[in-house]
C-alpha cells in the first residue's frame, strides 16, 4: 500500500500506509490525522479536506475539475498547491506523497 505522509500544521507528522482506490482524505479519516474535518463526506462540496501536496507529486495527483476548483474557493490561505482530499485517488504513483495541513478548515 502506498504510504502518505501528513504533516500538521504545527509540523506532527503522520505516514500511513492507504489502500489503493481510497482518497487521500478517506486515507486520514481512517487513520484518524487530525485535522482533516471532511463534513460532506467526501462529496466536494464543502472545502474542509484541503491540504497542500508536495510539489513533487502536484502532477501525479491530477487537475482539479471545475468543481474542486469552485469549492476552493471556500477554503481558507488557497495557494498554487491547495487540493481537496476527497478529489485525489490514491494510486501505487502516489506511494511517498506528502501533503500538509492548514491551520484550519473552513
Amino acid at each position: 500500500m502506498p504510504k502518505i505522509t501528513y504533516i500538521e500544521h504545527t509540523g506532527k507528522e503522520h505516514t500511513v500506509e492507504v489502500a489503493t482506490g481510497l482518497t487521500v482524505m478517506e486515507g486520514a479519516i481512517k487513520n484518524l490525522v487530525p485535522g482533516i474535518d471532511a463534513d460532506c463526506g467526501g462529496a466536494c462540496a464543502c472545502a474542509t479536506c484541503h491540504v497542500y501536496v508536495d510539489a513533487a507529486f502536484a502532477a501525479k495527483t491530477g487537475e482539479k475539475s471545475d468543481m474542486e476548483q469552485t469549492m476552493l474557493d471556500f477554503a481558507n490561505e488557497v495557494n498554487e498547491t491547495s487540493r481537496l482530499s476527497c478529489q485525489i485517488k490514491v494510486t501505487p504513483e502516489l506511494d511517498g506523497l506528502v501533503v500538509r495541513l492548514p491551520a484550519s478548515q473552513h
